[in-house]
């Protein structure tokens, strides 16, 4: 059962809440049309549900709150809006990468396309869909996990009527097999229609809650559907008897000869055709606009469907894998390969690298190693660092998309084994990029000006070391300033700000004389630890110190610094809970 008590949304400046005091429930095995016009707060409502938006009540699955929740996927399954993913990605690599997140084999992204109609469609990009099959790609994202409760944001808008058929035939059939099932919409004959429980919502308070039959019976307003050859001549008789009776009827004339009558019974408009000699060729009482009537009740009460046929459902997962460490890493993997953003990016940074560092030898005043990592003293970081930088950047953002898969107030990527992924997927592109700028910098340089120009310093190792601590210190910088401020442009200024705005600082600071040099290092830290570190670690502990002198390195070390205490701030803000 679903369980949302006490909804309500924070207001923004002086307006109301879009949600205020809500409560209901979504019991197992119906399913629950929340009702409302455009605006009437259905999905704040159901942003909150999924804390997603910040507030005041809880919602509660199958006794649960969302963040209590271990695998959200496997009990939630969400569509809000189209399908959230890049537009480059496949189907099929879209849905494999959920179920890297889901915790499902990679065999479920293709039982799902079999089961929402796209199985021949799994190679074709997300942004070439037409809408309805975006909206059968996110009911399979939605199912993927094999949840018990289905949460959705109007689902069946832009569809055609089969496509709308087949989707609440789905839903009926998660149902009937006891799963929760609910969905927001603004029509009410769709809600009629399709539902067996109907939660009206206004201005973002509860207006009625009630069985689809009561709401039918009292929330909509009945008709009789005539259709004759003769429409204008029985609309005027029709009329004409009700004034004489001093009866409150409207008649609407349709297309195709159909007439609406309101406020009146098919026995009494069939009498009026028969008295006057109209030939009548359909003749019905409806609900509203919501077609036939709703089907009678069994003896138990309980309505049965019959305008919406069940449609078939996955196969339930057979094997779910066990926690660990290469989930996220895979999930994180699928979503970084998925698209041609990375080839992309990496392509363009060896090319521009090899580009300047012909350029730079040619003139013969650069020293070697600013030569192999294409760094001229023009350019605040080399292609290398920056494009580490943009990778980082662009790993956050599909996350954030997705409901289902988060773990509180905060999103997914606060927690630490998806953060420790996409540090170790961003650090490793880093490095592999930054060993392929020099290789490509060096081919470059043998291939114009020979083999002899090419000679290994004496420092190699200091310098290997600083080149890709430099690399990767971007990639983390990016990252982390993505994450905190959800944006992958904040992560390409904050990695942009360490050479323009921090270096400067750092130098400044450096240029104060200072007492002591790095020389005597290890001896110090020997002096004030409590433990004795060996001799051999003497050059390592130099090693790493001299990195970190740099002006570079230690705005890194600056940077990184407070992205990290902000990341933490962020995250422990997000699960505080009033």
């Amino acid at each position: 059962m679903l369980q949302a008590i006490g909804l309500t949304s924070t207001p923004r400046r002086d307006a109301p809440p879009a949600v205020d005091d809500l409560t209901f429930e979504a019991p197992p095995g119906r399913v629950t049309a929340l009702l409302g016009a455009p605006g009437s707060g259905k999905t704040a409502a159901l942003r909150l549900m999924l804390e997603l938006d910040s507030g005041r009540g809880v919602a509660y699955f199958r006794g649960r709150p969302l963040h209590r929740i271990a695998h959200p996927a496997r009990e939630v399954g969400v569509l809000l809006g189209d399908v959230p993913g890049h537009p480059s990605r496949t189907a099929r690599g879209q849905l494999r990468m959920l179920c890297a997140a889901a915790g499902a084999p990679a065999a479920r992204a293709d039982e799902m396309l079999e089961v929402v109609g796209l199985a021949g469609l799994g190679d074709q990009r997300l942004g070439t869909l037409s809408v309805g099959m975006d909206r059968r790609l996110g009911l399979a994202s939605a199912l993927l996990g094999d949840p018990h409760t289905l949460v959705l944001d109007e689902p069946a808008e832009g569809l055609s009527p089969r496509e709308n058929s087949w989707l609440y035939g789905l839903l009926r059939a998660h149902a009937a097999q006891g799963g929760t099932v609910l969905y927001a919409t603004a029509d009410p004959k769709e809600a009629a229609r399709t539902a067996d429980h109907v939660v009206t919502v206004d201005g973002g308070r509860l207006l009625a809650d009630q069985d689809v039959a009561d709401f039918a019976r009292t929330r909509l307003r009945p008709r009789v559907a005539v259709r004759t050859p003769h429409a204008a001549r029985l609309a005027a008789v029709v009329s004409r008897e009700a004034r004489a009776a001093q009866r409150s009827v409207e008649v609407v004339p349709e297309a195709g000869g159909l007439l609406t009558v309101y406020g009146s019974t098919c026995a009494e408009v069939g009498d009026t055709a028969f008295r006057h000699g109209v030939p009548v060729h359909q003749l019905a009482d409806e609900i509203g606009d919501t077609g036939p009537a709703a089907p009678p009740e069994d003896e138990g009460g309980v309505r049965q469907p019959s305008a919406v046929a069940l449609s078939e459902l996955p196969p339930p997962i057979r094997a779910r894998p066990a926690r660990g460490p290469l989930r996220p890493l895979r999930y994180e993997l699928r979503r970084s390969l998925g698209v041609r953003t990375t080839t992309l990016i990496m392509a363009s940074v060896l090319l521009v690298s090899a580009a300047l560092s012909v350029l730079l030898a040619r003139t013969g005043g650069t020293p070697l190693p600013r030569a192999l990592a294409a760094w001229p003293e023009l350019l605040p970081l080399p292609p290398a660092a920056l494009g580490a930088g943009i990778l980082g950047a662009l790993s956050f953002g599909d996350e954030f998309r997705y409901p289902a898969l988060a773990a509180g107030r905060g999103t997914v990527p606060r927690r630490i084994g998806l953060l420790v992924a996409k540090l170790t997927v961003t650090a490793g592109f880093a490095l592999l990029l930054a060993l392929l700028a020099v290789v490509c910098g060096a081919q470059g340089l043998r291939l114009f000006y020979g083999p002899e120009l090419i000679t290994v310093p004496d420092n190699a190792v200091v310098l290997g070391a600083s080149w890709a601590c430099l690399t990767v210190g971007c990639a983390w910088a990016g990252l982390l300033a993505a994450g905190v401020f959800r944006v992958a442009g904040a992560g390409i200024a904050a990695v942009l700000a360490v050479p323009v705005l921090v270096v400067p600082l750092v130098q400044k600071v450096f240029a104060a004389p200072s007492a002591r040099s790095v020389t005597g290092l290890p001896g110090r830290l020997r002096e004030l630890a409590w433990w004795q570190l060996p001799q051999e670690a003497d050059r390592w502990v130099l090693a790493v110190a001299r990195v970190v002198a740099q002006p570079v390195g230690a705005a890194l070390a600056l940077s990184l610094s407070a992205l990290i205490c902000a990341y933490l701030f962020t995250s422990l803000r997000g699960k505080v809970r009033w």
